[in-house]
C-alpha cells in the first residue's frame, strides 16, 4: 500500500501480513530509523549511565546513606529500570511502528510503564514529606523520618504501584465496560498500546498523578514559606555563637536540598503533565489523539529519568566528587567508602 504521507514514509504496510486484523505498519526512510535509533539509544546509555552512578554513589558512600538519599536512590533505581526494561521495547515500537514481542510481554511493558511512573511519583510524594520536615519541623525531623521510616515509604511506593499497574492490566480493568468497543475499533495485531475507558482514564490519571502532584505542589510552596521566614530570621539575628553557626549551616543545607529537589519534582511533572493530560482528552474527542503525538509525549515522559542525575550533579557538590570517583575508579581503593564530601 502507498504512503499517504509523502516526505515522511516510503510505504505502509502491515505488521503481519498473514495475519487477518494485523496492525498497519509504516516504514520510514532508511536515513530517518538511523538517526531515530541513535537518538534513543544515546538517551537510554546517558539514562542508564547517570542513574548507576546515583545507585552507586549512594549504596558505596557512608556519609550519603541518609533517609532523604534513600529516596532518592529509590527513584534512580525506577529511572534505571525504564531504561532497561521499557525504553528498548518502546524504542523498536516507536521507530518500527509495530510490537513484535507478544501479547504478554506488551502487558508486561504497559503494566511496567505504569507502575514505575507510579512508583515515581509515590517517591517524590514522600520526599516532599521528607523536606517538610527537614525545613518546617527541623527539632522532629530525626525521630520522625529516620531509616526505617525511608524503607517503610520505598517499600509502599513499589508494592502499591506493582499491584495497582498489573493488576488494572492483567484484569483489564482499564477497558472495562468499553470491551467490546476496542476490539472492534482498535485491537490487532502487532499493536501495543495502552488503551483507557474514560473512567479508567479519569480515575487513573486524578489518582496517579494530579492528586500527588498536587499535594507535592502545595507541600513546596508552604517549605517556601518557612524556608523563606528562617532566612529572613537567620539574617537579622546578632548572635554569632557557634552553635548558632552551625544551625545556619544546617539550615542553608536543609534549604539548599529542599531547592534541589523541588526542582526535580518540577521537572517530574512538566514531562508527565502533557502525557496525562492527552490521556484524558482521548476518550472525550473519541479516542482521535494521533498516535504519533502519544510516541512523542511518552518519550519526553522517559526524558525525565535522563534529567534527574543532571540535576543532583548540577546542585549536589557531593554527587559531583563521587561521580569523579566512581568514573576514575577510586572507589575500589581501601576504606574509599567512609571518605566524607563537603556538604556545601
Amino acid at each position: 500500500m502507498n504512503s499517504s504521507q509523502p516526505g515522511m514514509t516510503e510505504y505502509s504496510d502491515f505488521c503481519y501480513k498473514s495475519v487477518n486484523r494485523s496492525c498497519p505498519k509504516i516504514t520510514y526512510p532508511t536515513a530517518i530509523r538511523i538517526t531515530l535509533y541513535i537518538f534513543f539509544i544515546t538517551i537510554m546509555v546517558l539514562t542508564i549511565c547517570g542513574n548507576l552512578l546515583v545507585i552507586i554513589s549512594i549504596t558505596h558512600f557512608k556519609q550519603l546513606q541518609t533517609p532523604t538519599n534513600y529516596l532518592i536512590l529509590s527513584l534512580a533505581v525506577t529511572d534505571f529500570l525504564l531504561a532497561v526494561v521499557n525504553m528498548p521495547p518502546s524504542m523498536v515500537h516507536t521507530i518500527e511502528t509495530c510490537w513484535y514481542f507478544g501479547d504478554m510481554l506488551c502487558k508486561i511493558h504497559s503494566s511496567t510503564d505504569v507502575m514505575l511512573c507510579n512508583v515515581s511519583i509515590l517517591n517524590l510524594s514522600f520526599i516532599s514529606i521528607d523536606r517538610y520536615y527537614a525545613v518546617c519541623q527541623p527539632l522532629r525531623y530525626r525521630t520522625k523520618i529516620t531509616t526505617c521510616t525511608a524503607v517503610i515509604m520505598i517499600l509502599i511506593s513499589w508494592n502499591l504501584s506493582f499491584i495497582i499497574a498489573f493488576g488494572a492490566i492483567f484484569l483489564k480493568l482499564n477497558i472495562r465496560g468499553m470491551e467490546d468497543f476496542y476490539y472492534n475499533n482498535f485491537h490487532c495485531f502487532g499493536g501495543c498500546f495502552l488503551f483507557l475507558s474514560k473512567t479508567a482514564a479519569i480515575i487513573g490519571s486524578v489518582l496517579s498523578f494530579y492528586i500527588p502532584g498536587f499535594i507535592m505542589v502545595t507541600i513546596y510552596q508552604k517549605i517556601l514559606h518557612i524556608a523563606l521566614k528562617q532566612a529572613r530570621s537567620i539574617h537579622s539575628t546578632a548572635c554569632q555563637h557557634v552553635q548558632t553557626g552551625n544551625s545556619t549551616s544546617s539550615s542553608k543545607m536543609e534549604r539548599k536540598a529542599t531547592k534541589t529537589l523541588a526542582i526535580v519534582m518540577g521537572v517530574f511533572l512538566t514531562c508527565w503533565f502533557p502525557y496525562f493530560m492527552c490521556h484524558i482528552l482521548d476518550p472525550m474527542i473519541n479516542y482521535s489523539v494521533p498516535p504519533v503525538l502519544f510516541e512523542t509525549l511518552g518519550w519526553i515522559a522517559y526524558f525525565n529519568s535522563t534529567t534527574n542525575p543532571i540535576v543532583y550533579a548540577f546542585f549536589y557538590s557531593w554527587f559531583r566528587k563521587a561521580f569523579k570517583m566512581i568514573i576514575f575508579g577510586k572507589i575500589f581503593q581501601a576504606h574509599s567508602s567512609r571518605i566524607k564530601f563537603s556538604t556545601d
